[in-house]
């Protein structure tokens, strides 16, 4: 496990690779999305993770497009970019994601696109994954999945009968009182990878006396512990920060290993500690 590095890549079921870790931008101003974009490529990230709803695309686009232009030998390959469907339905996923591509422009194509959420009807839902599957035909977005699908969601969408491409990743919230064990061995035994959102917890238990224990135990911060045991279990870890000196904090995690015996102490798979109690689509049944 410690031979994974911050440009470590994981396989996709469409032959694409995605980086091992991402960098978030949501509740990202205009303003700053561009530069911080920038600033964590300039770190190291390769991955950055943006939506519909974020409404930054564009400038986080710029933000890529700008660092890739600062040196011949860096390639539009060697970024991965993701947004995501903030509306279900064949139509207005059609028409949001050419708006979407507009504001990619500049970097060319959508590496990954996601539907954000299962909110909607069966019918919508599914009608979404049509349009989404008609971008990747015409080779606009390279990959195409879900985020806070719960497993019922997944399953509708392997029963679709216009099913011709399967989704490659499931972005969920993730942490260490919020394992959902049997969401992910599910996507795990059906070839979808794991992308953790607020692995930090927003913040909200990262003073937590345990892992402030395990900071102190491996020389880290209580982020790097958080983020650390995500890599561990699979998971595809999306910290975010507006604070330039924690962007490379963030990502320097690839030079230690929990071990095993502290894996699992940190592990509270009897728990379900959702940060937003409100927010859980992974439940919602319309």
């Amino acid at each position: 496990m410690a031979s994974l590095t911050k440009f470590t890549k994981i396989g996709l079921s469409s032959g694409f690779k995605i980086p091992v870790i991402g960098f978030g931008v949501y509740k990202t101003s205009k303003d700053e999305a561009g530069p911080l974009t920038y600033d964590a490529l300039m770190a190291g990230y390769r991955h950055i993770d943006s939506a519909q709803f974020y409404n930054n695309e564009q400038e986080v686009s710029e933000g890529i497009a700008k660092w890739l232009s600062e040196d011949e030998s860096r390639k539009r390959e060697d970024v991965f970019y993701t947004t995501k469907v903030a509306h279900v339905g064949y139509d207005i996923t059609k028409r949001s994601v050419i708006e979407s591509l507009e504001k990619a422009k500049s970097i060319d194509y959508i590496d990954l696109l996601l539907i954000h959420s299962p909110f909607g009807t069966k019918a919508e839902r599914l009608g979404s994954w049509k349009a989404m599957q008609e971008f990747v035909e015409d080779g606009s977005v390279k990959s195409i999945g879900v985020s806070n699908y719960g497993i019922h969601h997944i399953q509708e969408l392997f029963d679709f009968d216009e099913l011709k491409i399967k989704p490659v990743l499931n972005q969920i919230e993730l942490n260490p009182w919020l394992c959902r064990k049997e969401l992910v061995d599910f996507c795990f035994a059906n070839g979808i990878e794991v992308e953790a959102y607020s692995p930090l917890t927003r913040g909200h238990r990262i003073n937590d006396p345990e892992i402030v224990a395990m900071g102190k135990k491996y020389n880290k911060s209580p982020a790097q512990i958080l983020i650390r045991w995500c890599l561990q279990r699979g998971y595809i870890p999306l910290p975010k920060t507006a604070n330039p000196a924690r962007v490379s904090e963030n990502l320097d995690v690839f030079d230690f290993e929990i071990s095993a015996e502290d894996m699992k102490s940190l592990s509270h798979e009897d728990q379900y500690y959702v940060t937003n109690p409100q927010w859980d689509p992974t439940t919602y049944m319309g």
